[in-house]
């Protein structure tokens, strides 16, 4: 489907649909789904668990094995939903990468977030950290960007169509 196959970060703060669109977008694609969540180690999901946001520190060892899978995943493409807050973790996720990655920003309000987050079972990110998430937030420059407001399948479809122009 594309030139080039590429790695395609689905970004955002939590609550943003980013498990949703980046399924939907993997099947689109032909491209494995991989949840950043999945890699955190088990440090990282105690610690938001009890209300702690994570530091640069511990998400560190959880970029960079992401990245890992990335490289995995270069020739072949793969979607990766990854929070990607900051422009130094978007560096780490892209090392080694050249152009065959691509970060997917989807962007929503903290009111409409926070209501996602209030519907939202079983997942071990707390409500309470997510003015934490928006406090860290560096919005991408270089991003194909979309709101959160948009139905994950409209999203979907105006992705693809970005990535085949």
């Amino acid at each position: 489907m594309l030139k080039n196959n590429k790695v395609l970060v689905v970004m955002g703060v939590s609550g943003t649909g980013k498990t949703t669109v980046g399924k939907l977008l993997s099947e689109k694609m032909g491209y494995p789904f991989f949840d950043g969540d999945d890699y955190h180690p088990e440090e990282n999901i105690k610690k938001m668990k009890t209300g702690s946001p994570l530091d640069d520190n511990d998400r560190k060892g959880w970029l960079i094995r992401l990245n890992q899978l990335a490289l995995e995943h270069k020739k072949s493409g793969a979607v990766i939903a990854c929070s990607a807050l900051k422009k130094n973790y978007r560096g780490l996720l892209r090392a080694g990468l050249g152009s065959n990655i691509r970060f997917i920003y989807l962007n929503g309000s903290f009111e409409l977030i926070k209501s996602r987050l209030e519907n939202r079972k079983g997942h071990f990110m707390p409500l309470e950290l997510l003015q934490s998430q928006f406090d860290t937030l560096e919005p991408p420059l270089k991003a194909l960007t979309y709101s959160v407001e948009d139905e994950p399948s409209k999203i979907v479809g105006e992705i693809v169509k970005q990535l085949k122009q």
